[in-house]
């Protein structure tokens, strides 16, 4: 799923109720998967436990891997710490590529405005 913006996806806004009925589970599944550890809802301040999007379609994963794929909740936890582990990485590494291009860019172009400057200069280093 795509999101304008982070804060979007974390956004608190389902009741346990609403969450289950949207991921077709039971609200005890819910609990159960937050006694686990599998899941972490905002509490309001009146204890109501609030679901984001991102716990949806975190809770939409854990029934593909345990329904679907026959992963038991300890599997399903490596499973998406794993997944989330590497996602993390592959966001660091494009941004690191993106900051090496947006380098490679800046260096070609003091390469081409010191020739500009200076049309000699190549001469000179090709006969050194």
């Amino acid at each position: 799923m795509v999101y304008r913006n982070a804060s979007e996806s974390d956004e608190p806004m389902f009741v346990i109720s609403v969450a289950a009925r949207l991921v077709e589970m039971h609200p005890q599944t819910l609990r159960y998967y937050e006694r686990a550890g599998l899941l972490k809802p905002t509490r309001s301040s009146g204890k109501i436990r609030l679901y984001s999007q991102r716990e949806i379609d975190r809770l939409r994963k854990i029934a593909r891997l345990t329904s679907e794929l026959g992963v038991n909740l300890a599997g399903v936890e490596i499973i998406i710490d794993l997944t989330e582990r590497l996602e993390t990485l592959q966001e660091r590494m494009k941004k690191r590529e993106m900051e090496l291009l947006s380098e490679i860019e800046r260096l070609k172009q003091a390469e081409t405005d010191d020739d500009s400057t200076n049309p000699g200069a190549k001469t000179r280093e090709k006969r050194t």
